[in-house]
């Protein structure tokens, strides 16, 4: 009988033993989680302790253009003096025909007529004995390439490398020129290009002085690691003449973006500070002007900009030309444009005219209208510009022109928190101009 009753209790002491040991088991696994949990790496290692190493993931294939570079052999050149596309693919033994068809159906997508000298071109080869050229890629500019199918269907089709943008900044004070400022720093001279044009309605650049200074905040692209130039003026200020000019991007959902000052008015005027950029004045407005070819004294109702020949010439402001004509003891080429029903400017001496200008013809601000000449009467190029209000001569460079439209009162609360945030970085105190640029 007790053999019996320790056979029957035999099964029910295996079953709490298993348990037992499960348990066991289970808080045991729980302390040697929460144990290598708090250990650094070190003391893991000390403890015995080691991670299963995870399978390594295989490398992404290099890419070339959007193709697998590895798939082919590579051939790079560039377009030489007067060289059109077939004579670069025929060295590829490429023939007439393929060539023809590629030129005839690439017009709408690139037309290879307009490949340029000097721009790269790559050549993509089959990886085996035969090396066939499979792909031409021509590159259009820094970003943008066209790629063509030298086998099979002939695709053609566009593409672009990715630019990456970054933020950058950029001070500086003026000996010369904004242009030697920019210059000297070994900085993307265009930048200057750009600081004048976002002022441009705000600053005479002729009249800029040395002392006067610039804080710039702009983009800067890049493809891969190499710089490919500035992009947009972010914000900036420009001390001059003892005055402190704002300028910040701002972009107000559907109604886009432009430059605004620290108080939301736009930096956009009825009429630019001067018809033509990077110049200098040779002779200002005067009632009693000595004629540099007659030598008499008489009015001078302009201001006289010395630039060389072909300098381009932009219309200050919208309008619609009234007069093309030739004077010859005088003005030579001008033309005159009326803006409104007070203002109307004439632009003089040019050496000729911008394609499609004449009489009657609507103008906007900034568009090109003519060129920098001496026709008529003049001992040299340059551009005798005037201004009249309600027929009345006016110094052009008194002239006042009121803004464009403000940012929009529904945008204004948000606008003045944006720009809270950026003038810190145009300098701690952007008043202070030279002194704060000084200690940079």
């Amino acid at each position: 009988m007790r053999f019996l009753i320790q056979d029957q209790a035999s099964p029910f002491m295996k079953k709490n033993k298993l348990i037992r040991d499960s348990i066991l088991i289970t808080i045991i696994s729980v302390f040697i989680i929460l144990l290598y949990s708090v250990l650094d790496p070190a003391e893991r290692e000390e403890s015995g302790f080691s991670e299963i190493p995870e399978e390594n993931e295989p490398e992404a294939p290099a890419l070339y253009f959007g193709f697998i570079k590895d798939s082919f052999d590579i051939e790079h050149g560039e377009v030489g003096k007067n060289q059109y596309l077939a004579e670069i693919l025929l060295a590829q033994d490429v023939d007439y025909g393929t060539i023809d068809r590629i030129a005839r159906k690439s017009r709408d997508t690139f037309d290879v007529r307009k490949i340029r000298r000097g721009q790269p071109w790559h050549i993509l080869k089959s990886k085996d004995s035969m090396q066939l050229a499979r792909y031409f890629i021509y590159e259009i500019d820094a970003v943008d390439y066209a790629v063509f199918e030298l086998r099979d269907s002939l695709d053609i089709y566009l593409g672009s490398r990715e630019v990456i943008i970054t933020t950058d900044t950029v001070s500086g004070i003026i000996e010369s020129s904004l242009w030697n400022a920019m210059a000297g720093q070994g900085q993307d001279p265009f930048l200057a290009v750009k600081l004048s044009e976002v002022y441009q309605w705000a600053i005479d650049f002729f009249g800029i002085q040395k002392g006067d200074w610039y804080k710039v905040i702009y983009e800067q692209k890049y493809i891969d690691t190499l710089n490919i130039g500035s992009g947009r003026i972010l914000a900036s200020a420009f001390g001059h003449a003892d005055d402190v000019y704002y300028a910040f991007w701002y972009e107000q959902d559907s109604l886009g973006g432009d430059y605004f000052d620290e108080e939301a008015n736009s930096l956009r005027r009825t009429f630019l500070k001067a018809p033509l950029r990077y110049s200098r004045i040779s002779s200002r407005f005067s009632n009693s002007r000595l004629h540099p070819v007659l030598k008499i004294r008489r009015p001078h109702h302009g201001i006289d900009y010395a630039a060389p020949r072909g300098t381009p010439v932009y219309s200050i402001g919208d309008g619609v030309i009234i007069k093309k004509a030739y004077q010859k003891g005088g003005g030579g080429r001008y033309l005159k444009i009326k803006h409104n029903s007070v203002y109307t400017t004439v632009y003089m001496h040019l050496n000729g005219y911008a394609q499609g200008i004449k009489s009657g013809k609507r103008v906007k601000q900034g568009e090109l209208i003519g060129y920098v000449g001496s026709s008529g009467l003049a001992t040299g190029p340059h551009l005798d510009f005037r201004v009249y209000r309600n027929g009345s001569p006016i110094d052009p460079l008194k002239m006042k022109s009121p803004p464009a439209k403000p940012v929009d009162s529904s945008h204004q609360e948000a606008y003045y928190k944006f720009i809270e945030e950026i003038i810190p970085l145009l300098g701690q105190d952007v008043k202070l101009g030279l002194d704060t640029l000084k200690t940079d």
